[in-house]
């Protein structure tokens, strides 16, 4: 068996590459790469990952790079993920997130190959929820409110397309918020775990800077993340779409109240204005029945466990770098 995995050098990507190592350690891996990386450092971390350059913008660098890999599954995790940097650059979300997987899928067909595709999509792409509805559903409309949400709701549209249109082996994940060890700064969770790290290696203030409290989200350990992708590829679910999720809202209020609990450190808590953004969701909750009944996947890891190792994860990069 061979797979290949775009975006080998992101955040879910290093987790997925260690389930599936863990999983079946005679699986030949291949890794799309892009952008600047600690290649060494990705290499260590997934032994025998064979890593290839690319660059899914450019289609004709992606015929080789299919030859090349010959995967019998696809895990296409490569994208554009932040929504606050979607707001600064719209085109770029959308073309990477849209137009590099249509190149991608356009690839594909034309290969003569016929691997099953997971394609990582988000629970961005339902927009504002209605709290009274309850926990959404995969069959609830997209209605993304961001530019972010917009380019994955085009490449979830695409994938389903692909499929019906032109029998594409592929599998829809959306993810609720994920975190855990070696999520960047950018994201809400990290950025609390960096900033409670700094103030105890005496580097800040003990002072938390944090924005809307209220919000309510449903968080996923990636670890649990990635082994519902490994779950979710196999040919009895192509066509399919599965929301990944535990199921469980917690208010950011709650969430920094866990983080605040794991330090010894007295720290004041601020909002900063910077940190609220008009277009945040003030409640995001998933049901992930779908995926549980269909693969009998579960979200396991408790969220005071992936706060803890997000924390020393967080504590260990801040002293090396010391």
């Amino acid at each position: 068996m061979r797979a290949l995995i775009t975006g080998a050098n992101g955040f879910v990507a290093g987790h997925l590459l260690t389930e599936l190592r863990s999983h079946d350690p005679e699986l030949e891996i291949w890794g799309l790469t892009w952008g600047e990386f600690d290649r060494a450092a990705l290499e260590a971390a997934a032994s025998g990952i064979r890593l290839v350059e690319g660059d899914l913008l450019e289609p004709g660098s992606i015929p080789s790079l299919l030859e090349t890999a010959r995967p019998d599954v696809l895990y296409h995790l490569a994208a554009a993920s932040s929504v606050a940097r979607s707001w600064d650059n719209a085109a770029q979300a959308l073309a990477i997130n849209a137009i590099g997987t249509a190149h991608l899928f356009d690839a594909i067909l034309r290969s003569g190959l016929d691997p099953v595709v997971v394609v990582s999509s988000t629970a961005e792409v339902y927009g504002r929820l209605d709290r009274a509805a309850g926990p959404v559903r995969e069959s609830a409309p997209l209605a993304p409110v961001s530019p972010y949400g917009t380019s994955k709701a085009a490449q979830d549209w695409l994938t389903a397309q692909y499929h019906r249109g032109r029998n594409l082996a592929a599998v829809r994940v959306r993810f609720f918020h994920l975190t855990g060890p070696g999520r960047p700064a950018t994201f809400v969770a990290s950025s609390f775990a960096r900033q409670i790290a700094r103030i105890e290696l005496g580097l800040a203030p003990p002072r938390l800077a944090v924005g809307n409290l209220d919000a309510v989200r449903d968080i996923t350990d990636v670890r649990d993340a990635v082994r519902a992708c490994r779950m979710s590829c196999d040919r009895r679910h192509v066509g399919e779409v599965f929301n990944v999720c535990s199921g469980r809202g917690i208010a950011i209020s709650d969430l920094v109240g866990t983080l605040l609990q794991l330090t010894d450190r007295p720290i004041d808590v601020e909002v900063d204005p910077t940190r609220m953004r008009p277009s945040d969701l003030p409640w995001m909750v998933g049901d992930p029945s779908t995926i549980e009944a269909a693969t009998g996947w579960r979200a396991e890891i408790p969220l005071r466990e992936t706060l803890s190792d997000l924390l020393d994860w967080w504590r260990g990069k801040l002293r090396a770098e010391a």
